[in-house]
């Protein structure tokens, strides 16, 4: 079985656009605007609509069997409003996934969004990732390590601010993709430095702090190919070796998805990272849509290039299946 791991819903029906604009309105007249969470309307017709001309007809046509799917990362937006705006938000999201996944059990599998504000506690998020994975049978979540929007204010990953969400991701056997949201910071482009930054920002602040040793069973999966990571492997391995930090023990938490957008990229990727650590996934309908003059595919049709590689058939299926079912057990794969 080949299965995707990292997808997003990125072809949500109007319902969900305008509920939002909606919300951001109510907020930027009154920054302490609470509202309720309200109704969402979305049709399942038009869920179907939305998935079928897009996901689904790709998933088919590419060759990949199922897609672990969560809502669209530059839209969770953790800057914006306050708690509660951020809480209502990802409830909707939340569920509007569920209802994708309700509808196409063979082609979906849920992971869900945090309600993360700056300067909260992380309690909010701890409660959504139970209500998902124990009331709705998620089996994983994605983590914004940087919910100020590209400021970078709040405490890094290592910091016990985030202990209550390791502790939890622990107890309920789920893992987390570390994957931040749109940039409101000019510095950076949201699907450009700032995604690409932060994959290799997590996996630094891991690598010299240290701390995942205090949680065995915490798994992340870093998308995007891991950033600069398997670039920079040498000068991370070199790193960890004069200040004495735990390089290889990274390899027991840490996971890389295959979400790079060329051949020779795919090729370093699988020459570098562990084969057991690399997840296929293609983060289709995504940041890249276009085709690839120099060989006619889409960028993001990243089976190719999986296809392409020089490795052997057994590290081929790890990758597409084996490696995802372990990093997510509560996986239930399809007949």
């Amino acid at each position: 079985m080949i299965i995707d791991c990292h997808g997003h819903y990125t072809t949500t029906p109007p319902g969900v656009g305008a509920w939002r604009e909606a919300q951001k309105a109510a907020v930027a007249t009154d920054p302490a605007h609470v509202g309720d969470k309200g109704v969402m309307s979305v049709s399942d017709d038009e869920i179907r609509e939305s998935i079928e001309a897009n996901q689904l007809k790709l998933q088919r046509e590419r060759g990949a069997d199922l897609t672990i799917f969560s809502p669209r990362a530059s839209w969770m937006a953790h800057h914006v409003g306050n708690e509660h705006t951020s809480t209502f938000w990802s409830q909707h999201q939340n569920e509007l996934i569920r209802r994708v996944c309700d509808l196409y059990p063979q082609n979906f599998a849920p992971v869900c969004q945090l309600p993360q504000s700056p300067g909260v506690a992380i309690d909010g998020s701890v409660a959504e990732l139970r209500r998902c994975v124990d009331e709705m049978g998620f089996i994983g979540c994605n983590v914004n390590p940087d919910p100020t929007g590209g400021f970078w204010t709040g405490p890094p990953l290592f910091d016990r601010y985030w202990w209550p969400l390791w502790e939890a991701m622990c107890e309920l056997d789920v893992p987390g993709m570390i994957h931040v949201s749109a940039s409101c910071n000019d510095n950076f482009t949201t699907t450009g430095s700032h995604y690409l930054g932060a994959d290799t920002t997590a996996f630094v602040q891991a690598l010299a702090s240290g701390f995942m040793a205090d949680f065995p069973n915490l798994r992340w999966v870093i998308p995007h190919g891991g950033g600069a990571v398997p670039y920079h492997w040498g000068r991370f391995k070199g790193m960890a070796a004069d200040n004495g930090w735990d390089f290889d023990g990274l390899h027991h938490h840490i996971w890389y998805d295959t979400c790079v957008y060329h051949q020779p990229g795919i090729d370093l990727l699988l020459s570098v990272v562990p084969t057991g650590n690399v997840l296929f996934a293609s983060e289709m309908v995504g940041a890249v849509r276009g085709i690839d003059p120099d060989t006619g595919h889409y960028y993001d049709d990243t089976k190719r290039y999986i296809d392409g590689a020089a490795i052997s058939d057994a590290d081929r299926r790890a990758i597409y299946d084996a490696n995802i079912r372990r990093v997510y057990p509560r996986l239930e794969v399809p007949a």
